[in-house]
């Protein structure tokens, strides 16, 4: 009898020494990060007493999975949330608004056409053309920083999650060890360590996490679109960042390693809008705002210079010559993956930039004679994510262009020349980004105010001996090209043009060059509107003009060159007028109307700023769903004091009853010792 009390009490102190071993190290770790309370089962003895069962974590795994998605959640939109509202921040600025900046230079315009020859108005245009270009070089400049600085968080971002995923790996082959080597405890320490890594990798990506079937503790980690990270043996594979050309536009990709000789390894492209995680919500950042942003400031930088290029070339300017560009727009270069020389330069047709879009080109070529110059490419546009866009009825956007020598149009109002000193091969391909880094790179092509071109250079007036009571109405300009019109580039116009309207009836005239030489005769006109395309000479000229009123039989109207004709400010109102022409592309689709250049500009901050407030509002909802989910988690296995301290209680009564059963059979064995004496 005293043996059975013996074993029981030793049992029981053995068992009340465990759970209090337990409780207090539950205690001492309830401010350590990561820690999962732990919980000594015991069983009732087949002989006698208690038997200590196996110490192991309480933890549920539907909270723990909850979380980590709620983790992964909350990183992303956090990531995508602060970016973008960066961004939203510096276009809601009004020290860089290009808005205010069209507004100054047309109100510029305005002033200046008041009075075209005053130099302190045309100054003041061409400051203000600074400022608005300085504006967007600005706004260009620091989204150009951004991705740099983006480029740097990839890089350091995925260096931590391949550190953490050979982490785990590793900790996968600690776990197994531990656990063959001790059956009854769990290696809680390496479970809280592989956890607490798991949740930090759940933070850069979304992942799922499987326990191993094999019951070893190990457990198997795949991205949520099924790549293997981590291997419930411990092997592991690791991400690579790559560029493919572009060193500004970084590539995820997964290495794999199987470790088999007969499974080969590989490099596994990984879809980025897939990714989640504060890496995903980087990516999303760069493809849905900031890469598109850049592409509409450089879109918007060169639709405007074009066009207030186009204009100006139309006019004449105070020296009494035809006008010129008043913005420089540079070429592009495209760039490769091709280990050559191959210089694949493209540049904006001029006057077409209102066709020009925000998209990349990316060319293919798809065929080369035997110089080895190409003879066919296909062109693709393309997002800032590398898809290619699509008109309204889904149609992959891509076009297949015979390649002659010298510059080819693209769609899109640019061309592109391929030259350099090494031959060409079907499959190279080359990026075209005619916008992206444009806004950066437009300056001012001349800082003298005279060449400004605010007049018209034609002058049209009626006859001063005229019967009838038609006057002018109007002249147009439309092409001053000196050898494509007839401007001779020396202040005046080529013999040949036209110079003179004679009217012979009410509705009959004839077009006269200078020498009186019949160039046109037009009868049975209806209206007195583009008297000179109605002869069919516009088009050759590049000038018109119209008449309101009746003329008479012998009227005449003469046409010429504007000289001295510095006080016209017909020119100046046509480049005001530019403020409200739709001269900027919405998209690749063909049938969407173009906006003015503040709508565009409106449009852009406007996407922003909503993409800004979504963001906000879906990560307000994700940090409660995730406190949620925290709370769910730490209910289960987080160290609650009050339930710790009742239990220290519990245990040390029933350490101190087993004690004490201990000293009773010691008493009883001492007394039949004694009576045995």
């Amino acid at each position: 009898m005293s043996v059975d009390l013996f074993s029981l009490a030793t049992s029981g102190v053995n068992a009340s020494s465990k759970l209090l071993q337990t409780t207090s190290n539950n205690i001492a770790n309830v401010n350590t990060e990561g820690y999962v309370r732990e919980r000594t089962e015991l069983k009732n003895s087949q002989v006698f007493g208690v038997e200590i069962g196996n110490t192991e974590r309480i933890i549920n795994v539907f909270a723990q999975n909850q979380l980590r998605r709620d983790i992964t959640l909350v990183a992303e939109l956090d990531a995508y949330s602060s970016k973008t509202s960066a961004i939203d921040n510096l276009l809601a600025s009004e020290a860089n608004s290009l808005s205010q900046g069209m507004s100054d230079y047309f109100s510029a315009l305005q002033t200046a056409a008041d009075d075209p020859t005053n130099l302190a108005s045309r100054e003041q245009v061409l400051g203000k053309s600074e400022s608005l270009y300085q504006r967007m070089k600005t706004l260009s400049d620091y989204m150009i920083e951004k991705e740099e600085e983006l480029n740097l968080e990839f890089t350091s971002m995925v260096n931590r999650a391949n550190s953490l995923i050979g982490n785990i790996g590793e900790l996968n082959k600690n776990i197994v060890i531990a656990k063959g080597n001790n059956t009854s405890d769990e290696p809680s320490t390496l479970l809280n360590q592989r956890d607490q890594a798991i949740d930090e990798l759940a933070s850069i990506m979304a992942i799922n996490v499987k326990e191993s079937q094999s019951q070893n503790g190990a457990v198997t980690i795949n991205l949520t679109t099924g790549e293997s990270l981590v291997l419930d043996n411990g092997a592991f594979n690791l991400f690579e960042l790559n560029s493919n050309g572009d060193a500004t536009t970084k590539e995820l990709k997964l290495e794999t390693n199987f470790g088999s000789d007969t499974k080969g390894d590989a490099s596994v492209h990984i879809e980025e809008g897939d990714l989640g995680g504060a890496l995903g919500g980087l990516f999303s950042y760069r493809n849905e705002v900031l890469g598109p942003a850049m592409r509409d400031i450089g879109q918007l930088s060169i639709a405007f210079a074009d066009a207030m290029n186009t204009q100006n070339k139309l006019g004449m300017d105070l020296d009494g010559q035809i006008g010129s560009n008043i913005f420089d727009i540079p070429s592009f270069t495209a760039i490769t993956s091709e280990t050559g020389d191959y210089q694949v330069t493209g540049q904006i047709i001029e006057g077409r930039a209102s066709e020009l879009t925000d998209a990349d080109y990316l060319i293919e070529i798809d065929a080369v004679d035997l110089a080895g110059e190409p003879t066919s490419i296909t062109v693709s546009l393309i997002n800032p994510d590398g898809s290619v866009q699509t008109d309204g009825s889904g149609t992959p956007l891509v076009s297949n262009i015979a390649v002659t020598t010298g510059f080819n149009e693209l769609p899109g109002g640019i061309e592109v020349e391929f030259s350099g000193t090494d031959t060409y091969a079907e499959g190279y391909q080359f990026l075209l980004q005619p916008t992206k880094n444009a806004a950066s790179s437009i300056t001012l092509a001349s800082n003298r105010p005279e060449d400004l071109a605010f007049a018209s250079p034609i002058r049209a007036q009626a006859d001063s001996t005229n019967l009838g009571s038609a006057n002018v109405s109007g002249v147009e300009v439309s092409n001053t090209t000196v050898g494509d019109s007839a401007f001779d580039g020396a202040g005046g116009l080529i013999s040949s043009a036209p110079a003179q309207i004679y009217f012979t009836s009410e509705d009959t005239y004839r077009v006269l060059n200078a020498s009186g030489t019949t160039l046109a005769t037009v009868t049975g006109t209806t209206n007195l509107d583009s008297l000179l395309t109605q002869a069919g000479l516009s088009a050759a000229n590049g000038y018109d003009f119209s008449l309101d009123g009746v003329p008479k039989a012998g009227d005449s109207f003469s046409i010429s060159y504007n000289t001295d004709g510095f006080n016209d400010n017909t020119n100046t109102l046509a480049l005001a007028s530019l403020q409200n022409e739709p001269l900027v592309q919405v998209s690749s689709e063909s049938s969407n109307t173009p906006r003015t250049f503040q709508d565009a500009y409106a449009s852009m901050v406007g996407r922003i700023g909503e993409d800004t407030a979504m963001a906000n509002v879906s990560l307000e909802s994700a940090e409660a769903m995730k406190v949620q989910s925290e709370n769910w988690f730490e209910s289960v296995s987080g160290v609650s004091l009050d339930e710790e301290a009742a239990n220290l209680i519990k245990y040390q009564q029933s350490y101190a009853a087993a004690a004490r059963i201990l000293s009773t059979a010691q008493e009883l064995f001492n007394t039949i010792l004694q009576s045995a004496r």
